[in-house]
């Protein structure tokens, strides 16, 4: 094309990135909604049909989808740092940690969308960005959540194994440290909250359950073990939410409410005048929560981003360039 043909789009291009960068809080003014529109305008639409063929397939894989976001977001930032393979000079990545490895899955769902779109568009779209578009193209598919989210971030180069555990909440941590975690990443308590509903899908292993709380309703104990102990296979695993298990809903909280949930993290919810009002909220309008969850991933999408010129865009997401 050529460069005269090329002048009007560019231009609307740069007139629409600046109109919505006004639009949006300071916070994450570094990012921009269509940040790809001119440089790939069919970014989002590629990482949408991959993520929409695996959680077709395997309604699991969205699950899994919206946990990495998670996790790379709270270590280093939404870096793509979870992403990446050890390597002789640096063999404990994120992905070796116990908080990941063997939990976290999806890396396949990433590494199709970015060899799509390196075919399409090379060195454009950050692994970061497919991250984030592919956990909100998840929420869509398993929850009907619908909300748009900024992009442009760039990717990192520095994945440290130790610095999961130091960021990552545990799921025996009590309400007054989850509190502070999510503080430190810029986080809210109805943002910790709300962002807990995310374990309305997905399976956890039963070495992670917390098995001896005695907060938690006895007979769902007595079901877990039934279901975790017979084997005492480590690999074992039981879904977060026995009632809805493929849905991303409310279901959650009235699973909280009733005392039947799978961490003490979870239980902790209703510790506090505040948290357990929250809870009790969302587990009777599932439209109030759909709503906040959709802000909350957003909010959690500008913790510690790199832009400009900051970090690279990875030409493979396992791998510094």
């Amino acid at each position: 094309m050529s460069r005269g043909r090329c002048q009007v789009p560019l231009l609307a291009c740069l007139l629409f990135a600046l109109a919505i960068q006004a639009m949006l809080p300071t916070s994450s003014a570094s990012l921009q909604v269509g940040f790809y529109d001119c440089k790939c305008p069919k970014a989002e639409e590629i990482v949408r049909k991959v993520v929409h063929k695996a959680v077709a397939d395997t309604p699991g894989i969205g699950a899994a989808l919206i946990r990495m976001f998670f996790h790379d977001c709270f270590v280093r930032g939404c870096d793509a740092s979870v992403l990446l393979d050890p390597t002789p000079t640096n063999p404990n990545t994120e992905k070796t940690s116990p908080a990941n490895n063997p939990s976290l899955h999806g890396f396949d769902v990433i590494d199709e969308a970015k060899a799509a779109l390196e075919h399409h568009c090379p060195g454009i779209v950050s692994c970061a960005d497919i991250i984030a578009f592919a956990a909100r193209d998840a929420a869509k598919f398993l929850g009907g959540i619908n909300y748009t989210i900024p992009s442009g971030r760039r990717d990192g180069r520095v994945s440290i194994a130790a610095e999961t555990l130091q960021n990552l909440p545990p799921p025996n941590f009590n309400l007054n440290q989850l509190i502070a975690n999510f503080a430190s990443k810029g986080l809210s308590v109805n943002d910790l909250v709300t962002l807990s509903g995310a374990h309305s899908i997905g399976q956890s292993h039963c070495t992670s359950l917390s098995l001896q709380d005695p907060s938690i309703d006895p007979s769902f104990i007595a079901f877990l073990r039934g279901k975790c102990l017979p084997t005492a296979n480590p690999t074992m695993i039981v879904d977060q939410d026995i009632v809805t298990p493929n849905k991303l809903d409310n279901q959650y909280y009235k699973n909280v409410m009733a005392h039947r949930v799978l961490f003490s993290s979870d239980e902790a919810l209703l510790s506090s005048p505040q948290t357990a009002t929250l809870v009790d909220e969302f587990a009777r309008h599932k439209g109030a929560w759909k709503g906040k969850f959709g802000a909350a991933m957003v909010k959690m999408g500008n913790i510690g981003v790199l832009t400009g010129n900051n970090g690279e865009v990875r030409k493979t997401c396992s791998v510094v360039n």
